[in-house]
């Protein structure tokens, strides 16, 4: 059984509107998730004693997530990661977008979806929020029609995303949370077990954008298809961390899938062309599916997280410019590592990238995708 309720956050400045927020509870999670920038502000969740803790970055206050900070929780877009140099080319005609990140353009823009006030439908055991995003906002090309879905399900949190478009226009959605499964105010993430259902990888250049190459991990530090500790693991390898996505991959075998959705046939390119140093994988037509791609175990508390998704790609990225000048929840400081987030996602740059999972939605297409994020104890 899962209740919602509802009450205001706060006002924006300057009479912009009321954020609310919204609480979905199950016996074994409580989520609170608000309108503005359908943003996760919280999510409670038992570790093997029973006890419940906030195990995602944010803030307590609205004024938080109104002043400069990394996305904690929020739905970025139009376009999620970077995009090189903020443009792309589509029938001919170059597209500019706002640049906001070094040279690229990165989730969306300087004012994304992240950044916006949503307007909310309550359901019996979730929220859906739903926006117009106008014709060449942030440089995009059409009006593009958007839904975003939180349903709760035990110790399940699903996030649905659907959108359509009166143009041709790059989409690519997803969630930005910060994990920290230790508790949120926990320092670092080092004692998290990772594991990340991924035989190959984008490299990225010094502005994090990818070279093109989709590289096996097999023997890289990028190997986490069985379990690695991740301080030991990123001292191993002697790297910063990770900010790279994983590109998720294909098999006939069924183990992992979770359920079955319903795909898109409008590319059917080989995928094996892509990974020609790999095994033979599925055409992207059979890539939205869903299947178990990352499981995080704390061993300390007990508690595990499960990410399953029908998106062709994750982005791993382990909070590395997180710098201790933001103050979160209870007086937490946010440093380097104190959280992580797994961005289900097509792959970064795409748009730019013919090789690539396709990135276009067209009139008469419709955008749909769905990650979910299943918390147990072991």
């Amino acid at each position: 059984m899962v209740s919602v309720t509802r009450a205001v956050f706060g006002d924006l400045p300057l009479g912009a509107g009321t954020v609310e927020k919204f609480q979905l509870q199950s016996d074994l999670l409580r989520v609170d998730i608000i309108s503005w920038g359908c943003t996760i502000t919280a999510l409670e969740v038992k570790d093997r004693q029973g006890r419940a803790s906030d195990v995602v970055l944010g803030f307590a206050e609205l004024e938080g997530y109104l002043q400069k900070q990394p996305y904690f929780g929020a739905v970025v877009g139009r376009v999620a990661n970077r995009i090189a140099k903020g443009t792309f080319t589509l029938d001919g005609k170059e597209y500019k977008l706002a640049i906001n990140n070094g040279p690229n353009s990165l989730h969306g823009g300087v004012r994304g979806f992240d950044k916006v006030l949503w307007t909310p439908q309550v359901l019996s055991n979730g929220v859906q929020f739903s926006r117009v995003s106008p014709d060449g906002e942030e440089g995009y090309p059409g009006e593009l029609k958007v839904w975003v879905t939180y349903t709760l399900d035990g110790g399940e949190l699903m996030v649905n995303y659907r959108a359509q478009s009166n143009q041709t226009t790059p989409v690519n959605l997803t969630n930005h949370s910060y994990f920290n499964l230790a508790g949120q105010g926990s320092p670092n993430i080092y004692d998290h077990e990772v594991t990340i259902e991924a035989d190959a990888f984008l490299p990225v250049d010094e502005t994090l954008i990818p070279t093109g190459e989709v590289v096996p991990v097999q023997g890289t530090a990028f190997d986490m298809r069985k379990p690695v500790e991740l301080g030991k693991h990123l001292q191993e390898f002697h790297i910063n961390g990770f900010d790279h996505n994983f590109c998720l991959k294909g098999s006939n075998e069924k183990h992992f899938c979770a359920r079955s959705v319903a795909g898109s046939d409008s590319y059917s390119k080989d995928a094996s062309s892509v990974y020609p140093s790999l095994p033979a994988f599925l055409p992207w037509t059979c890539v939205y599916v869903a299947w178990l791609i990352s499981r995080v175990h704390h061993a300390g508390s007990g508690r595990v997280l499960e990410v399953y998704t029908t998106q062709p790609g994750v982005q791993f990225y382990t909070g590395n410019f997180l710098d201790g000048t933001l103050t979160g929840k209870s007086g937490a400081v946010y440093r380097k590592h104190s959280g992580f987030c797994l961005e289900t996602q097509n792959w970064p740059d795409a748009v730019n990238q013919p090789h690539f999972p396709p990135v276009l939605l067209r009139p008469g297409e419709e955008y749909e995708h769905t990650t979910w994020f299943k918390f147990s104890v072991a």
